[in-house]
Formats: structure tokens, C-alpha cells, sequence
């Protein structure tokens, strides 16, 4: 429902952009035309005294998001990992967007725990602290369970949170289809389906079973990482509005003096976090897509423990061959095979000239390899890559956006702790060996036995596939205009041959 109520919420909103002057720099970065910028000043000049103040320290489009509260910030937020759309300068400048909030009262927090699970506070809990993090959508407080006494963080969503989000996602929308209207030149850009997308991911973390989903997947598949801890859930202690699951005892991976203190190797840390990111990226195709220093720190024994997967990234098996061949070729600084590849994949018009795309890629690896080895940035490169492939026509993938934007947040992570860190000779490693894995002849092999396994699960009913079809071959009339039947019969004659051979060579194989 569109109303007044949501007229008034756009109002005020212009109100608060013009105010701290966010208005104007979301205008120029957008290249709005001076008819236009003269336009929305007018028109948000006279409610000027409704929009909000904000915190004069900070930037102005963080400063006015932070002042319009929770949804503003969390819009900010996943804007931050779409430069695609925003910008590099202003997606930079909302990463730092600021999400302490003023935390809710510990009685509203243990009622609504209450509630959610059935039982007292007293009942669960031997201990259960005031706040310890306030965030957009929830905060978290340390308690202690009364039947072992297991330290555990309880993740408490804010109250009437998710009401208060559909009212102002609704009022996103209207603002969206306004920005469309007045601005034209916005609408390559498909602001409706941007909201589309805040809302998904909003509404999705508006359900803390899906994070504690998120943290059961991310912690058995990493289970075997040396170095590298994920809290276990504990799910009877959890559901829609509450998350229980192991404190992360340790030190914050942003505070160095006391990573020093502590006695851990700074360096170490570096390397081990750029190549367990990349090593859930390639291996597992599911990877921590918020992984900051806030939500990172080190055990005592000298683990790096992750937290917070509110905000998880996920790629398919063949994109991720697709990444690691484009990694490995600049690696090897062979430019031709990272064209190549970008034609195999589909991602660059098959009319474009390989040649010249391979020497666009050239201008893009050779001056950062020319670089020392503390300069190199495989952050910047895909920043770069990413300019010359919408060049030549390549079609924006957001998989790979998240995967850009997580790389640049990992890599500035590695390097707070070691400023002379080689971002390529660290990530050489589990690139070489994912690609000695997953492309090549034992690659395809075992792609043969998967197709082979997929064929004989549907087995048994291509038989009577064939002859139905056979059938309505025969009858003629009854078959439907189009007359797919002589070409799925050899589709299925084919797919019978191939599974019989396939089942033959399976077996060979193994």
C-alpha cells in the first residue's frame, strides 16, 4: 500500500538528504543533469526544517541514512556491496556506514526470548548480560546456559522490527518509481529491481533461522580448515526472533596492539585469512560475504573465529571454475587464456574480437605487476577487470559483485595486518590447487561419472519416455503443432546410448 503515510516518509527522507547535503552527492554521482539538481532542491528546499540533523562528523549520505534509522542504515549497507550500482566512491564510503545503534532494554530482549522459546529466561540461563552489540536489526548479549554453564551469544531481534521494515520498504518503492519519473537516465540502472533486492535480503535476515542455517552450512563445511573456527548453533535455542550459539572468546582482528600483546603472528594472520576466504570461494562456493574485522577474532590457540553470517555469499561449480581460471591466468600473466575464457563462459558477446579483448586485459595486469609487491592488489585488478569487460559488452553478474566486494573488504583485512603482504603470492597456493582438482582431464573424468550417476537415477523411465512418444509419432494428429516428436525420440534414443555407455565407462573408470 502506497498512502499519504508513505508520502510523508518521502518527504521527510528528502527533507533529511537535502539537509545534510547527501542530495547533492548522490545527484553528481548519478551525473544528473543541472535541470534536474536545480529541480530536487526545489522541491525539498520548503521541508527542509522536517529532515533530520544526523551527526555533522560523518560523510553526508551515511550521515543522512544514519539519522533515518534502521532501514535507511541496512539499505546503506547492501548498497555498499553493489559498486555496480552506487559507485566505487560512494560503496566505499557507505562500507563504513555506522551500525551501533542505542540497544533496546534487556527486559524487552528476555521477554521476546521468552516468548520465542516457551520457557523463563531463569529457566535457560544461569547468566544474561545487558548488550554487548547493537546493530540495525538485532543485538546480541553473553549468557550462560544453567545446564553446563557454556558461555553462548544470544542474538535478539529488535522489536517490531520487521514491521517497521515493510513500512519503510514500501516507501522505498514509491520513492524508486519517483527517481524513474523524474530521472530517466536512472533506469539502466532498474532502481524497482534494486528495492526488489534489499527487500529479499532484508526479509531474509529478518529470520534468524535462516542465519543459524547459514552458520550450520559454513561450519561443516569448514570443519577440516587448520586455523579457522565457526560457533556451533544451538538450535533448540533458537527460532524466528532469537539465534543462540558459541561465544567468540578472543581478540578483535582490528585491534593489532593487542594481537601483539598476545603474542600472535600478525603475518600469519594475514595470509590465513585471504586463503581461507579464497578457499571457500573456490572449494565450497558458499563464503562469508560481510567478512570485516568487526566480525572476525583470534582464539587464544591463535584460530581466526567468524561470526555474523547474516550476509553470505554462494557461486555455482562452474562460475567458480570460471573465477579460478581467470585468477590463474594473471597469475601466469597469460592474457589470451583469460580472454578465452570470458568467450567459453558466455560472459563476452561471442561477435567481439578475442584479440583485442586479450589486449585490454593486458593494460590491465602489466601495470600492477609492475608494481612492489606490498602495492599489488588483486582487489584493484578485479576492479579494473570488471571496467573492461562492461566494455566489451560483458553483462553485470552479482555473484560475482559480492565476490568482488567481499575480496576488497578481505583484502583490506590481510593488510592491516601486514602492509608488506604479496596478495598473489598468498593466493597462488589455493588457486594452483583448485585448478589442479576441479580442470583438466581428472576433472572431466569426474564430470563424466556425475552425468553418468544424474542419466541412471532417470534410467528406468526412459523406456516408457520412448515409446510414448513413439506412440504419439504414430498417431500423427494428435501430436501438437510444433512436432517435437521425431526430435525427442533421438533425444532419447540418445540419452538411452549414452547412458549405456557412460554406465560402461563409469565402472571402467572406477
Amino acid at each position: 500500500m502506497r498512502g499519504p503515510h508513505n508520502l510523508w516518509r518521502l518527504v521527510r527522507t528528502g527533507a533529511t538528504f537535502e539537509r545534510t547535503g547527501a542530495i547533492r552527492v548522490i545527484l553528481e554521482g548519478f551525473g544528473a543533469p543541472m535541470s534536474v539538481r536545480i529541480l530536487a532542491h526545489t522541491l525539498a528546499w520548503p521541508f527542509i526544517w522536517l529532515g533530520l540533523r544526523g551527526d555533522p562528523a560523518l560523510p553526508p549520505v551515511t550521515r543522512a541514512l544514519t539519522a533515518l534509522g534502521p532501514s535507511y542504515i541496512k539499505f546503506g549497507q547492501i548498497l555498499s556491496t553493489r559498486p555496480d550500482i552506487v559507485g566505487d566512491k560512494m560503496a566505499l564510503q557507505l562500507k563504513y556506514l555506522q551500525d551501533q545503534l542505542p540497544p533496546f532494554s534487556t527486559d524487552v530482549a528476555k521477554a521476546m526470548v521468552e516468548a520465542e522459546l516457551g520457557q523463563s529466561v531463569e529457566t535457560i540461563f544461569a547468566a544474561f548480560s545487558e548488550p554487548v552489540a547493537a546493530a540495525s536489526i538485532a543485538q546480541v548479549h553473553k549468557a550462560r546456559l544453567v545446564e553446563n554453564d557454556r558461555a553462548v551469544a544470544v542474538k535478539v531481534l529488535r522489536p517490531g522490527i520487521e514491521r517497521a521494515f515493510r513500512k519503510d520498504i514500501d516507501a522505498f518503492y514509491l520513492a524508486a518509481s519517483t527517481l524513474e519519473l523524474l530521472l530517466p537516465s536512472t533506469r539502466r540502472l532498474r532502481p524497482l529491481e534494486v528495492i526488489r533486492h534489499f527487500e529479499g535480503v532484508v526479509l531474509g535476515e529478518l529470520d534468524l533461522r535462516l542465519e543459524s542455517a547459514s552458520a550450520s552450512e559454513f561450519r561443516t563445511n569448514t570443519a577440516k580448515d587448520a586455523g579457522f573456527q565457526v560457533p556451533q548453533p544451538v538450535w533448540r535455542l533458537s527460532g524466528r526472533s532469537v539465534m543462540t550459539m558459541d561465544w567468540a572468546e578472543g581478540i578483535s582482528l582490528a585491534d593489532n596492539a593487542a594481537l601483539d600483546a598476545a603474542g600472535h603472528d600478525r603475518v600469519k594472520l594475514g595470509n590465513r585469512v585471504l586463503q581461507l576466504f579464497l578457499s571457500h570461494a573456490l572449494r565450497d562456493g558458499f563464503f562469508h560475504g560481510d567478512m570485516h574485522q568487526g566480525n572476525l577474532k583470534v582464539a587464544a590457540n591463535g584460530d581466526i573465529i567468524a561470526y555474523d553470517f547474516g550476509i553470505m555469499g554462494r557461486i555455482d561449480a562452474y562460475t567458480r571454475k570460471v573465477y579460478a581460471e581467470i585468477l590463474m591466468g594473471f597469475i601466469q600473466r597469460n592474457y589470451r587464456r583469460v580472454a578465452e575464457v570470458h568467450f567459453e563462459a558466455g560472459y563476452v558477446p561471442a561477435d567481439r574480437d578475442v584479440e583485442a579483448f586479450a589486449s585490454a586485459l593486458r593494460a590491465v595486469g602489466e601495470p600492477i605487476f609492475g608494481m612492489e609487491a606490498n602495492r599489488i592488489s588483486m582487489a584493484k585488478l578485479l576492479a579494473y577487470l570488471f571496467e573492461v569487460t562492461e566494455r566489451f559488452g560483458m553483462q553485470t553478474r552479482t555473484e560475482l559483485i559480492l565476490l568482488q566486494r567481499t575480496m576488497v573488504v578481505v583484502e583490506g583485512v590481510a593488510r592491516s595486518l601486514d602492509d608488506n603482504i604479496n596478495i598473489w603470492e598468498v593466493a597462488r597456493p589455493v588457486v594452483e590447487s583448485y585448478i589442479r582438482k576441479h580442470v583438466g582431464p581428472l576433472a572431466l573424468i569426474r564430470d563424466l561419472v556425475s552425468t553418468v550417476e544424474v542419466l541412471a537415477r532417470f534410467g528406468p523411465r526412459l523406456p516408457g519416455l520412448v515409446e510414448n512418444l513413439l506412440i504419439a509419432q504414430a498417431e500423427g494428429p494428435k501430436v501438437p503443432p510444433k512436432r517435437l516428436g521425431v526430435p525427442l525420440v533421438w533425444a532419447a534414443l540418445g540419452a538411452v546410448a549414452l547412458l549405456a555407455a557412460g554406465v560402461w565407462a563409469g565402472f571402467t573408470l572406477r
